[in-house]
């Protein structure tokens, strides 16, 4: 069984590190959006066991008119983990605590090899392939949340 809460953005770097940069260090991993304003972290945990994590923050892109967004930041699942729901769960959990705070858009820069993957969470690509210096291609996904 998955369980899914709010964490500290402390909690996100490991999973950050070992998942998303791993040829970095786990300081390279600390956003300089985790504690700001509005920032919150969710985990997802299998019997104890933090499998899965990301990030949101306030951050406007400017391709979108839209006043109120959020963005998506560092989303990572363990893969012995994967396939069993933690992202869902944890997009749906956020998904809920944005709708109450009157955000109706979450956009990410996702990585192009996981592209399909934010398609079936109902995310949108928008606009044109690009690098994103150390890591690689990425492209900008969107979704309404209302």
């Amino acid at each position: 069984m998955i369980t899914v809460e709010k964490i500290k953005p402390e909690m996100t770097y490991f999973l950050r590190q070992k998942i998303l940069r791993p040829n970095m260090t786990v300081a390279d991993c600390v956003y300089a959006t985790d504690h700001e304003d509005g920032a919150f972290h969710i985990g997802a945990f299998s019997k104890g066991e933090l499998i899965s994590i990301a990030s949101f923050c306030i951050e406007k892109n400017p391709d979108f008119s839209i006043e109120n967004q959020y963005r998506l930041r560092g989303m990572a699942t363990l893969p012995k983990f994967r396939m069993l729901g933690a992202g869902r769960q944890i997009i749906d959990y956020a998904k809920n605590i944005l709708i109450e705070q009157n955000i109706d858009f979450l956009w990410c820069k996702a990585r192009t090899s996981v592209k399909e993957y934010y398609s079936k969470l109902g995310f949108n690509i928008h606009g044109e392939v690009f690098d994103y210096p150390p890591i690689g291609p990425h492209i900008v996904m969107y979704k309404k949340l209302t």
